[in-house]
């Protein structure tokens, strides 16, 4: 047995516990970290050629693992910009340069120079503008993502393009008189730049099981409205509205300034009742947003002053095939290697990926208790094969005394 296989057996045994020590130490810094993935040493002997009458001590070599595809603990919070994963997935997030890294950190809040969403550790949540329609991401490539930008949700005003009026209007014989019986409501609509504009919305009792529908623009009759701007309501014997005499329950019709407008009368009633009637539209008069919203499935809502929700962006989530062996990068992030494979992109909710919490944030993984005891072992290990290094170098001393 050669004492310098001693020595360096002794040397390679403190080296992998002191690396063992370092992952350790690194754990308990990052235990409070928001989505910290805990690291390991693993541990692999190395068998070096002997012969029967001489033996060559080996030694063990080490390597850092991160337990990336494990899930962390979720506590919620009081801020509304704070995500969390609960399933499978990464959030896309940029530096500073637009790189494009993969966390677990939802810690986000609105940089107020940018108006972006960055996390503490300074990394840009990127998602899919929803401005032209829906978002159809790539598979297998992050082309498209853009920061999610607080800035982008100004004041907005939209035109209304349709609504409904339903509701009952009262059974009785048709009059036996002029002036036929006849009731009268108004819906609020809005032109392309928010201004509100009152339809004025007359109703007349033809006979039995017939009314007359008549639409005016409340606001300025000055300047009407085009279109269709009568329909003939028909009943059936149940007081449902007969469709096979009517054909559609839909009057459109143009509003000043505005879009083209489809009023559906869908569920109007000739039951023997009061007059009972609603009617509600889309559009809405210039507000500013005063709150934003997260959805489970990524989409990001603006909330607006007038009550109003518009989906401004779509957070997608990515994974690899393995995400244990991502690369990890100082700041919590991770970019993927040969080992891990390339990008899988997806929506949150989609199969095979998580859901998004809002008001949330993932805990790291590591348990302190097991930390602790990893710590004894890795010192008690150094211990040991300090002992081992010491005995070879006094042997080696001995030796070396011999030729004196």
């Amino acid at each position: 047995m050669s004492l310098y296989g001693v020595l360096r057996s002794g040397v390679s045994g403190m080296n992998a516990q002191s690396n063992k020590l370092g992952t350790v130490a690194e754990n308990i810094q990052n235990s409070s970290t928001t989505g910290y993935k805990r690291a390991s040493t693993e541990f692999s002997s190395l068998i070096l050629p002997s012969s029967e009458g001489n033996y060559n001590s080996g030694s063990v070599t080490s390597q850092v693992r991160y337990t990336i595809g494990d899930q962390g603990p979720i506590a919620y919070t009081t801020s509304g910009t704070d995500l969390a994963i609960s399933g499978n997935g990464f959030f896309v997030v940029s530096d500073p340069s637009g790189s494009p890294y993969l966390t677990r950190a939802g810690n986000f809040v609105v940089d107020g120079r940018s108006g972006n969403l960055v996390n503490a550790a300074g990394f840009t949540l990127m998602g899919y503008n929803l401005a032209s329609g829906s978002a159809n991401p790539a598979l297998n490539s992050l082309d498209g993502v853009e920061p999610v930008n607080m800035k982008s949700f100004g004041m907005q005003a939209s035109g209304s393009t349709e609504g409904t009026f339903a509701g009952n209007l009262p059974y009785s014989d048709a009059p036996a008189v002029a002036p036929a019986y006849n009731q009268k409501s108004s819906l609020q609509v809005y032109d392309k730049v928010g201004n509100p504009i009152k339809i004025d919305i007359t109703l007349v009792k033809v006979d039995a099981d017939t009314w007359t529908m008549t639409v005016a623009n409340g606001t300025d009759p000055l300047d009407p409205l085009t279109g269709t701007l009568t329909k003939t309501l028909e009943f059936d014997a149940d007081g449902q509205l007969d469709m096979a005499l009517m054909g559609t329950s839909v009057l459109n019709f143009n509003i000043p300034g505005g879009e083209p407008f489809a009023l559906d009368m869908k569920g109007m009633t000739q039951l023997a009742g009061e007059y009972n009637v609603k009617g509600a539209s889309n559009g809405n008069a210039p507000s500013a947003v005063k709150d934003v919203e997260f959805a489970s499935d990524g989409t990001v809502y603006a909330v607006y002053e007038d009550g109003s929700r518009v989906g401004a962006y779509r957070i997608p989530l990515a994974t690899v095939p393995s995400p244990d062996n991502l690369y990890p990068r100082a700041g919590n992030v991770y970019e993927t290697t040969a080992a891990s494979g390339g990008y899988q992109v997806g929506f949150p909710e989609m199969s095979g990926f998580g859901s998004i919490a809002s008001g949330a944030l993932e805990g790291s993984n590591v348990d302190i208790g097991t930390e602790l005891t990893a710590m004894i072992e890795a010192q008690t290990s150094y211990t040991a094969n300090s002992k081992v290094f010491q005995t070879g170098s006094e042997l080696l001393d001995v030796l070396m005394n011999l030729k004196r």
